[in-house]
């Protein structure tokens, strides 16, 4: 309003807005969180390496003055087999080499198997609803 009043006139304020300001606070929403485990199932299919010996029992009968020594022929390892003979006197007796070969072995192995993975299921409450057990406060 203008400051300036004709002469001789008087202002009176009749009526004067005031505000007045106040918080309270709200129960908001309440979220309820659970795991839940899915199974997938996975084909495998993969190469695995392992090894196998083969035993093959190779007849001597040559006499010998001394156990032979356990010796390695390539990947074969020959383990000598002797016997004591009693004549009039004693000899050995190479009886028998007991070869042992490695043999590298690969076979395609293929298996269904079960994958478990693990989600969060999350349900919001809207705050008029009753309670749930197990809440969490947003």
């Amino acid at each position: 309003m203008s400051s300036e009043l004709p002469a001789g006139e008087t202002y009176f304020p009749l009526y004067a807005e005031d505000l007045t300001l106040s918080k309270r606070q709200v129960a908001g929403d309440k979220v309820q969180v659970s795991t839940v485990t899915r199974e997938d199932s996975t084909f495998v299919d993969e190469t695995l390496n392992h090894e196998r010996v083969q035993i093959d029992r190779i007849p001597i009968g040559r006499q010998v003055d001394a156990v032979p020594p356990v010796r390695q022929e390539g990947n074969t390892t020959i383990l000598s087999v002797v016997e004591e003979s009693i004549v009039i006197e004693r000899r050995l007796i190479l009886k028998e080499e007991v070869h042992i070969r490695r043999l590298h072995v690969s076979e395609r192995h293929q298996e269904a198997v079960i994958l478990r993975k693990q989600e969060a299921a999350v349900t919001r409450i809207e705050p008029h609803n009753s309670e749930p057990s197990g809440e969490i406060d947003a």
